[in-house]
């Protein structure tokens, strides 16, 4: 989770991953920061994100992208 949290961090810096919830939802991210967090994560984990898992719920919190990240590494 400790990875995670610096690629995000890199991909969008202005978001305090650590508490923010509903990042989707509340407008805390739009589309762009998802394209964003989307390429840093399929750099870094040499994983491809396949467009049914690109989901506002997917992107909604750091726990959700983990466990996003998880079932694309498991594969």
């Amino acid at each position: 989770m400790d990875e995670l949290m610096e690629v995000l961090r890199r991909a969008l810096p202005k978001v305090n991953w650590e508490t923010d919830q509903a990042l989707v939802d509340d407008g805390i991210i739009d589309s762009m920061d998802v394209v964003s967090v989307i390429s840093e994560i399929t750099d870094e984990y040499d994983i491809e994100i396949p467009s049914e898992e690109m989901e506002p719920e997917n992107f909604n919190s750091v726990q959700a992208i983990y466990e996003m990240i998880q079932r694309l590494t498991e594969e």
